[in-house]
Formats: structure tokens, sequence, C-alpha cells
């Protein structure tokens, strides 16, 4: 496990903030499991052949627990709790580096905290730099860059957005993602949300992560049924 620092521009009721973050790396191998399905809600119309897919019924992402987070195995998912303020922490299958890909996942939201953020992440770095499509509770989203330099949001002239695919205060979203050829595509149960154009990175690990507002109670997110396969 490892942490750093980072300034980002969180969700917009928030002001710019130092955020802390933390991430573990799984050792997992790319084997599909043969019951998940080749495209669920969340998909481009067409997708291409299964990469990884992982219903959590073995243990492979990465996981630990410290004083702020914690990321583990529960019920068969992958559980994130964040009780620290402001505080970005995600999970790795493996450490294989992916292109051109499409990401989904669907995420259970159990926090309190309605400006909790969390979602996928593609194109990660050895850096920790990655693209990130991210959700809240309240409805809103993000596409963004992260890179040693700054922390960029993609959409919305820089803004966080919101959309009717997003339902606020839902019990669950099926999250996707298209990352490939320098565009970046959110999905959220099966409708797209929105798409931006950038090729700053082309190749990288991917990920799930979850992302702390600023309410005591944390931030309580489930993720299941994780499906990447190569765009068509």
């Amino acid at each position: 496990m490892k942490s750093k620092t980072r300034i980002v521009m969180s969700v917009t009721f928030l002001a710019l903030a130092a955020l802390a973050c933390q991430a573990v790396t799984g050792g997992g191998t790319d084997t599909p499991s043969s019951d998940m399905p080749d495209q669920s809600p969340g998909s481009p119309s067409s997708i291409g052949d299964v990469i990884l897919s992982d219903d959590f019924s073995s243990e492979q992402w990465g996981t630990g627990t410290d004083a702020d987070s914690s990321v583990e195995y529960s019920n068969n998912a992958l559980k994130f709790f964040v009780n620290k303020d402001l505080y970005f922490v995600w999970s790795t299958p493996n450490g294989e580096d992916y292109e051109n890909v499409h990401i989904e996942a669907t995420a259970r939201n159990d926090s309190t905290d309605s400006t909790g953020a969390f979602g996928i992440i593609c194109n990660l770095q050895i850096t920790d730099t990655s693209y990130y499509f991210a959700v809240t509770g309240a409805g809103e989203y993000a596409i963004g860059r992260y890179t040693l330099v700054d922390d960029t949001l993609l959409t919305n002239d820089g803004e966080w957005g919101t959309s009717d695919a997003i339902t606020a205060g839902a019990d669950s979203y099926r999250i996707g993602a298209d990352c490939g050829g320098g565009t970046l595509t959110l999905y959220v149960d099966g409708q797209k949300v929105d798409s931006v154009q950038d090729d700053y990175y082309t190749t990288g690990n991917v990920g799930l992560f979850a992302w702390s507002g600023k309410q005591a109670d944390g931030t309580d997110v489930t993720f299941d049924d994780f499906l990447m396969t190569k765009l068509p």
C-alpha cells in the first residue's frame, strides 16, 4: 500500500483541496469467469472479446486496511470504505497494461455522504496518473485526467455535471467506460452520459475507486460484476 497527496477538483460544491490518495494493487491473472455475460447494461451497442471478467468470488484485486480507509472482499464483492475527508482510494486487479478497452462494473452505494464519488480508472501509469470516470450519489459525474502536474476535468468546461441518466440516491449504478483511440466515454445504467477526446495516455492499468467528500460518515461503495472487453 502506498499514499501520496495531490491537488484535485472536487465535486461541484467543494473547493479545490489537497486530496490524499491510497492504492492497493492485486496480483491476479486475466482469466475470464464463465458465468459473466459478454455484454451487460452500461455497454456500448457492441463490444469485443472479453479480456477480464470478475464476479469477485475469488480474491485477485488489491486489498488493505488502515486508519483512513479499507478495500476488502465482502460477500463476493469488493468493498471500499473511506472515512477521511477528501481521500481517494483505488484498487487494481493485476499489474498488466491494457489499451482500447471497454470497462464496466456495478457499484452499490451505501454512503451517507452524497458528495462521495466512485467509478472506473483506465490507462493508469506507474506514477499513479490516469484517466478516471466518476459518479456521485447526488447524480453528478466527471471524466478526468490526472498527471503529476495537475488534475483536469475534461467534461463540462472543467466542472462536474449532472445527467438524467444518473438517478440521484439510487442504491446501485452500472458504470461503464470506453477508453481508447483518444475517446473517453462514460455510461451509467445502459445510457451514454458524456464523451470527450483526449490522447494524453494511450495505455495503462485499470482499476476501481472510491473518493470521499467532506462528510464525517465517509464513503461506502461495493463493486461487483467487473467486465473488461476489447473495443471493436
